[in-house]
């Protein structure tokens, strides 16, 4: 699913009417803005966060410069853009570093939050980026955290330490003694969380903080809960003074609210999301390309960050020699897929795309056609893969059974493979940026 599918959706269609007239009066504009602020609203968007950001757009919308502009529709989406990226934070704000290490990263949150999972997310991506990792089961009171941090670190190859269930205060202390001796740079603390806000939670937490003194306290928060996640946020930042917030299960049926209004509440910075149920899906927040997202614009920089670390440099070296002898088989086909299958939920990656918003359900991507062309190609023989010009009726047939196919299926994808063979075949003759050249 798209993020904020439905307020994107809202929004185009407000958008679109305005795009489509020459000329913008100050009551068509006005009329847009009420329509804004009852998505906002419906997104679950705080009360005065969205009147605030009406009046900041409406205030910039209705000058001369925009009425009497060309395209008066456009220079409005300018507008709400910029005030959505100032809304979340303007900037992507990275974790903070100890001078002294281990950097000690305090996570807290509400029970069910995601807390424990987020953990494992956050020290995968931290050793992606050359740190080292050690994660910390704090929470002693809910009977599978411990294990499931366990299982957490494991999948992610990161350290792993626990103490049973002594203080949690004592397990913090022992556990930045244990990064030292081992020589770990980063300590996740995974501490407890409750169903509700409560005093005990609280002083827990406090404790820790003045025990290890954490360089970064960040809040895992919900984000299908809208604006009570602005309300928790709001509590915990009060008693601890976090330093920013993480949002979970942005790949939900998210309306939105807590990220557009948790900043301009709290002051506090969203600093990374989660956005599906693998290790790896966890992006850091960066409020530009959120709004681009939101907007439909697309976000190609997180596209080509996804593809850079899908992709194997040495098989795209190898695919880029055989392109340039015109050889393209169906090993590279298969490659291909593979490749995408790394980056991804595809339905997301499409919703990246810039002008792909509202041009396909996501509900008609269906990620098991790609699947059974897998299972086709590695039903082939070696011979056909790298000649599939041989690939005849009897051959057809015998694919389709060991892939449990139709060979109807069969014709799709060799059909599709021939497309693609064609397209590379233009775009290593330069044919394809000639094609594009005036678009791009």
């Amino acid at each position: 699913m798209a993020l904020f599918g439905s307020l994107g959706e809202k929004l185009n269609h407000i958008f679109s009417k305005l795009t489509k007239r020459g000329k913008l009066t100050e009551l068509e504009i006005k009329e847009a803005m009420r329509e804004v602020r009852v998505a906002l609203l419906e997104a679950d968007v705080n009360f005065l966060v969205a009147k605030n950001f009406i009046a900041k757009v409406s205030e910039k919308a209705v000058g001369e410069k925009v009425l009497e502009s060309l395209s008066p529709g456009q220079q409005v989406i300018k507008i709400v853009n910029e005030e959505l990226i100032s809304l979340m934070g303007s900037e992507n704000s990275k974790l903070a570093v100890s001078p002294n290490p281990p950097t000690i990263i305090l996570m807290c949150g509400l029970q069910g939050a995601g807390k424990t999972t987020m953990c494992a997310k956050l020290g995968f991506s931290l050793k992606k980026q050359g740190k080292k990792p050690l994660l910390v089961a704090c929470d002693i009171y809910r009977p599978a955290a411990i294990e499931q941090l366990r299982i957490g670190a494991k999948n992610a190859g990161v350290e792993f330490f626990e103490k049973g269930t002594i203080s949690p205060v004592k397990i913090a202390e022992e556990a930045v003694r244990h990064a030292k001796k081992i020589g770990c740079d980063t300590v996740i603390l995974d501490t407890a969380g409750r169903l509700q806000i409560s005093s005990e939670l609280m002083k827990e937490l406090s404790d820790i903080k003045k025990t290890v003194k954490p360089t970064e306290i960040l809040l895992v928060v919900d984000s299908m809960t809208g604006q009570e996640a602005v309300n928790v946020a709001t509590e915990f930042d009060k008693q601890l003074d976090i330093s920013g917030v993480v949002l979970t299960k942005l790949d939900g049926d998210t309306r939105g609210g807590a990220a557009l209004s948790i900043k301009a509440v709290t002051g506090k910075p969203i600093k990374f999301c989660g956005i599906g149920e693998k290790i790896g899906d966890i992006e850091p927040f960066y409020p530009d390309r959120m709004a681009s997202r939101i907007l439909g614009m697309g976000d190609v920089l997180t596209l080509i960050e996804k593809a850079q670390e899908a992709v194997d440099q040495k098989e795209m070296a190898k695919l880029e020699e055989r392109l340039k002898k015109n050889q393209f088989t169906l090993e590279d086909f298969l490659m291909q897929f593979e490749q995408i299958g790394k980056m991804g939920n595809i339905a997301d990656l499409l919703s990246m795309v810039p002008g792909m918003a509202g041009k396909f359900n996501p509900a008609d991507v269906d990620e098991k056609k790609i699947d059974k062309f897998k299972a086709i190609i590695r039903s082939m023989t070696t011979k056909e893969r790298q000649n599939p010009e041989i690939i005849n009726g009897s051959r057809r047939k015998r694919i389709a059974a060991g892939s449990a196919s139709t060979i109807q299926e069969v014709n799709s994808l060799l059909k599709q493979y021939e497309q693609t063979k064609m397209l590379m075949k233009n775009a290593n003759n330069g044919k394809l940026a000639k094609m594009f050249g005036r678009r791009f």
